[in-house]
């Protein structure tokens, strides 16, 4: 299972290494089901993504069947496989594995002082030992091994170098220098590639790669400047998803360096176009929001209301924009939408916006479609976008909207009377609350008991008018596990409903997979 794409700090190629199902689903709320995981990841394929990290195989029986699905339906990409120092995670994710076309066992271990000394308890030449044996027995099992020095941001440069040495000589092709806690700034996290290059004697054998989080909002910017000095291969999300503050952004990365090429003159196999069409799954599928000025995939992103911006634009677009919108998949369509628009017209316009549905699903967003067409003069392009992710996103739920009808107004009490489709039964029942919203959530809880308490309820508007649809975002909290549902209609109250029945979904399946152990092997993977 070799690595084809090996690159060398000498070389203008740099691998885009994806870590959106691995490292961007520990964001808190954002599980994904394995059919998400499956339409991401042969999208992240699609687009010329090189590594795919699916998953932490050990964690759970979830992760695992995800990493080994993965692996079955990626035709291009590596398929990469987290694991830590031990032998059991190690053969679990050569297991994973097994059935990839190109395979990676990504193992780490952590070498900065204050984790070697109060997270693993060893001292250094323990580690430099474990690093060894770790990664001998991961080449045992595959022919592509990446290792990281877990904080070797903070990690003695001594020892590092001693480490990589070591790690490279036991057969890793590729070393990962993650700034974990998100702490370098750029010419330091530069300085830190620079001197490795400089200072291990065995390193041109190996990719260098950067893994860098956005804690002081530096990640892409640090990676940057990795691959300025020497690093070949980044590690990113969609969206810039990931712990805490996030990774660095796949988009930004990426169209940084095709924009810039008279700075940094370097090549990626990435399809720009289908920038837009990832941002949208993922944030369908995780719902979490992409927000109005992110750098590339926002909603502002290419918005000018400035009067000067905007006599600047008429006379020539290049006064105030430095790439195209349909440079990163985003179209401006002539075709309006309405209740007489017809299939293929339809089916044009998902085109147009980047979304390829099988016969069942387009048939489906049809009817939705005309559904909306219905209560709406005029159907927007993102009208659309909300209304097939959020079928996208409600995939294969175990708990179904079915219907809705709230009693609300100033005089109290406000009642809903909600019916849900539970496992393939109908159930009904009327709740009172304090609201209408209170009321519609007590329902739910009345027909699906938990205990998981709310955490976030927003609502936004999809597009203007009173006759919008209305984008609900609902987080859920439960035993320290913490999910987000998204659900949109004409109603807001519907779509909140939706949102809430998305939630609790997304709940059961995080209950399902978190095995024995699973979420202690999950928080130690925070490279």
């Amino acid at each position: 299972m070799a690595d084809k794409n090996t690159g060398s700090a000498d070389s203008n190629r740099v691998l885009i290494f994806d870590t959106t199902l691995r490292d961007g689903e520990q964001s808190p709320g954002a599980s994904m089901t394995l059919d998400e995981k499956l339409q991401i990841a042969e999208l992240l394929d699609d687009m010329g993504v090189d590594v795919i990290e699916a998953g932490f195989p050990i964690a759970s029986n979830g992760d695992f069947e995800s990493v080994r699905e993965v692996a079955r339906v990626v035709k291009n990409a590596v398929v990469c496989g987290l694991a830590r120092a031990g032998v059991k995670d190690i053969e679990r994710a050569a297991d994973a594995l097994r059935g990839a076309k190109r395979g990676r066992i990504h193992t780490f271990l952590s070498t900065s002082p204050v984790h070697m000394k109060h997270k693993l308890q060893m001292e250094p030449e323990q580690v430099l030992e474990a690093v060894v044996s770790s990664v001998t027995h991961a080449r045992n099992l595959v022919d592509n091994v990446e290792w990281s020095p877990e904080d070797a941001t903070r990690t003695d440069h001594d020892f590092l170098c001693r480490c990589v040495e070591a790690a490279i000589k036991a057969g890793a092709t590729t070393i990962n220098i993650p700034d974990t806690v998100g702490y370098s700034v750029p010419a330091e996290y530069g300085a830190l590639i620079a001197m490795l290059r400089e200072r291990v004697p065995n390193i041109d054998q190996a990719v260098i790669s950067t893994h860098c989080h956005n804690d002081l909002g530096l990640a892409v910017a640090n990676s940057l400047s990795g691959v300025a000095n020497g690093a070949r291969q980044v590690e990113c999300t969609i969206n810039g998803i990931g712990e805490r503050a996030g990774n660095a952004a796949l988009e930004e990365i990426v169209m940084a360096l095709k924009v810039r090429q008279d700075a940094m003159p370097y090549e990626t196999g990435i399809d720009t176009t289908m920038i837009a069409r990832a941002s949208r799954l993922v944030a369908a599928v995780t719902a979490f929001p992409v927000q109005y000025n992110k750098a590339i995939v926002g909603q502002n992103a290419f918005a000018h209301e400035s009067g000067i911006h905007q006599d600047g634009m008429l006379k020539n677009n290049q006064t105030y924009e430095i790439m195209t919108p349909e440079s990163v998949g985003i179209t401006k369509s002539s075709l309006v939408m309405g209740k007489h628009s017809g299939r293929h017209a339809f089916r044009e316009k998902l085109r147009e916006l980047g979304y390829e549905l099988g016969q069942n699903a387009m048939e489906d967003a049809f009817t939705r479609f005309k559904d909306l067409a219905d209560k709406k003069k005029f159907v927007f392009d993102d009208d659309i976008i909300a209304l097939v992710d959020d079928e996208v996103a409600r995939g294969s739920e175990k708990i179904r909207f079915v219907s809705l009808r709230v009693i609300a107004g100033s005089t109290g009490p406000q009642e809903a009377t909600l019916e849900l489709d539970v496992e393939g039964t109908r159930k009904s029942v009327t709740a009172t609350g304090s609201g209408p919203v209170d009321a519609t959530f007590n329902a739910i809880k009345e027909l699906v008991p938990h205990d998981a308490s709310l955490q976030l309820y927003q609502v936004h508007a999809v597009t203007e008018g009173t006759d919008a649809q209305a984008e609900v975002s609902v987080r859920l909290e439960e035993a320290g596990k913490t999910v987000t549902g998204r659900g949109a209609d004409t109603d807001t109250l519907v779509a909140s409903a939706r949102a809430y029945v998305s939630a609790l979904n997304k709940l059961l399946v995080k209950r399902q997979r978190h095995a024995p152990g699973a979420e202690q092997a999950a928080s130690a993977a925070s490279e």
